[in-house]
């Protein structure tokens, strides 16, 4: 996944995002999220029980969309719910970096987004 130097700086600078997945019924279902984007792999920190993890699990697909003004970037992919340690605090540390550090929360998970194809505004 290539992204210019601007589209870089838009994926870490302070934004935040929708993440939308598919319920059951067919309809979207999008929420704010903070995001990271690290070598083609979108990361999200949630609770075990959202229904955000509950689409991904049972569905396996995902797109993140962040817009700013005219600037807009969305990254489709396909979507996996990890919950071990190692996964989790990875997933924490990066988005520590990019927001603030997160209250500790025992149903931590961390959703992971394989970025499969972009849309981006120009110059992204």
């Amino acid at each position: 996944m290539l992204l210019t130097p601007e589209g870089r700086s838009f994926v870490t600078d302070y934004h935040l995002a929708s993440l939308s997945t598919l319920s059951a019924d067919g309809s979207i279902h999008a929420v704010p999220v903070g995001f990271t984007l690290v070598d083609g792999l979108a990361r999200v920190i949630t609770r075990r029980g959202s229904q955000k993890v509950r689409n991904i699990r049972e569905r396996g697909h995902a797109t993140i969309s962040q817009v700013e003004g005219g600037r807009w970037i969305t990254l489709i992919g396909t979507a996996t719910v990890l919950e071990d340690a190692e996964s989790v605090a990875e997933a924490v540390e990066l988005y520590a970096r990019r927001y603030r550090q997160p209250q500790p929360n025992p149903e931590r998970v961390a959703v992971h987004l394989e970025v499969r194809r972009v849309l981006a505004s120009p110059g992204m």
